[in-house]
């Protein structure tokens, strides 16, 4: 099973990228989650402690290797480079492991001022399709507001694009450009996840914009806003509607 999870930022798809994988992976499931939002936050989703978070490598940041793999100096302007460098070893080189989950965080490639960023995205790119083209594990991306790292054939591969958004007009705002987005890549098998909804009013708003392709709805927690805040991952605090509309998740994009 390959997962895709965007929105807007802040609507909370980092924490639920971490709450489904850490739920896959106590249900037995060999599960890779890829943090390819460069504001990369899934480790402390997945309630890493810091301490340790500061320990995981940035793909993106391994400059020589990129080099080495594309044949051009990362943050360089006006070289060739490959397009289809080698990347077959390196989510086991820096995968984080974490309470049965391999945690492989992406980064950014440099921009504004740092140069062409053309040989780290054809290197972050080529990792992207790896993970959903070649593995065999589970894999939950969190993605940032838009769907960049997937290509034409990635997209064929992937078994759902999950958009979070929340009862709000900027995120559903944000939900249709992904929308737009994710159609001109042909990757249709797209659904919805409410976020904060604090009541029947929220839910409802939400399902009058989105239709049936909201399959649930994650209740505002102040137990989830705390762990948040604490650095404990939301999981080992989600109350039991939290629970069941994960599962209803899986089960829709399985």
């Amino acid at each position: 099973m390959k997962i895709a999870i965007s929105g807007k930022g802040g609507v909370g798809k980092s924490t639920l990228a971490a709450v489904v994988a850490l739920t896959l992976a106590e249900r037995g499931e060999r599960v890779l989650a890829l943090d390819a939002d460069p504001d990369a936050n899934l480790a402390c989703a997945l309630g890493i402690a810091e301490s340790e978070r500061a320990q995981i490598p940035t793909i993106a940041q391994q400059l020589d290797l990129i080099e080495e793999r594309t044949g051009a100096r990362a943050g360089t302007y006006g070289q060739m480079f490959s397009l289809t460098p080698r990347v077959d070893d390196v989510a086991d080189r820096f995968a984080y492991s974490y309470r049965g989950v391999e945690l492989v965080v992406l980064g950014a490639a440099r921009r504004g001022g740092g140069g062409c960023a053309c040989p780290e995205n054809a290197f972050l790119k080529a990792i992207v399709d790896n993970l959903v083209l070649d593995r065999g594990e589970t894999l939950i991306m969190d993605m940032e507001a838009g769907i960049e790292h997937l290509g034409r054939a990635t997209a064929q591969s992937v078994d759902a694009l999950v958009v979070v958004v929340e009862p709000g007009l900027r995120s559903l705002e944000c939900a249709a450009l992904i929308k737009d987005m994710a159609d001109d890549i042909g990757l249709h098998n797209l659904v919805y996840v409410g976020s904060k909804v604090a009541d029947d009013a929220d839910e409802e708003f939400l399902r009058e914009a989105l239709g049936e392709r909201l399959v649930c709805c994650l209740p505002f927690s102040d137990a989830v806003r705390t762990a948040d805040r604490s650095g404990t991952s939301p999981y080992d605090v989600m109350g039991e509607e939290w629970r069941l509309a994960i599962d209803r998740l899986i089960e829709e994009v399985k």
